[in-house]
Parts: C-alpha cells; structure tokens; sequence
C-alpha cells in the first residue's frame, strides 16, 4: 500500500493533468480575450478594410470589361465582322493581363486608401474619448 502511495505522489494524476490542461486554455482564452479588447478596430472597420478594396476591384474590373467590348465591337465592326464576333487567343490573353493587372492595382490602392480612412477615424475617436 505505500508503494501505491508513493507512486501517485510523483507522478501528477489525471486529475491534476486536466486541471493542468484546463488552466493552459483559460490563459489562452484570457489572451485572445486581451487581445481582442485592446484592438482598435471596430466591426465597422473591419467591413470597410475588407469590403472597399473588392467592391472597388469588381467595379474596376467591370468597366474595364465595358470598354474592352465597346473597342472589341469597334473593330470587329471596321474589319467587316459581326460586332459580337469572338477575339482571337492574343486578344483574349491581353485582356486576361490587363484585366488582372488593373485589378490588382485598383485592390491595392483601394487597400491603401481604407487602411488610411481607419486610421484617421480612430484618430477622431481618441480625440474625441479624450475631450
């Protein structure tokens, strides 16, 4: 019987295991918890830094598709073809490029810019939580 008692006093039992195990997450819940107060975006901030950059992206992307068949039309239009006639691979791969190109640099700046917007709202709202 003393060995018993013996062994379970070095050894942590299971009990204390998921104690132990129990504590590991409530630290890491107060963590995630602490972080989350202490962040300074709000949900509103959140949709407008994800939201600004794809809208602007997709309207982007849509005008350029606007413009590329207007000029498409165009000149199916002088060569003699049907207006809604298909583009060949070369024109289809330019617009893929340009396409990609112009979104990715419409994203980025859109980016740049709701980055920016945040900022300078949680500026005003210290200035204003101060006096």
């Amino acid at each position: 019987m003393n060995a018993a008692k013996h062994r379970s006093s070095n050894t942590p039992s299971e009990a204390d295991s998921a104690v132990e195990a129990l504590h590991r997450i409530d630290r890491k819940v107060d963590a995630m918890r602490e972080r989350r107060l202490n962040d300074p975006d709000t949900l509103g901030d959140k949709l407008l830094t994800w939201a600004l950059p794809s809208i602007a992206g997709l309207v982007a992307g849509k005008l350029l598709d606007g413009v590329w068949q207007r000029g498409v039309r165009r000149s199916n239009l002088r060569r003699g073809l049907d207006a809604d006639a298909p583009q060949g691979l070369l024109m289809s791969i330019a617009f893929a490029a340009v396409s990609a190109a112009l979104g990715a640099a419409v994203s980025q700046l859109a980016d740049r810019g709701s980055r920016n917007m945040v900022g300078r709202m949680q500026r005003r709202r210290r200035r204003h939580r101060r006096g």
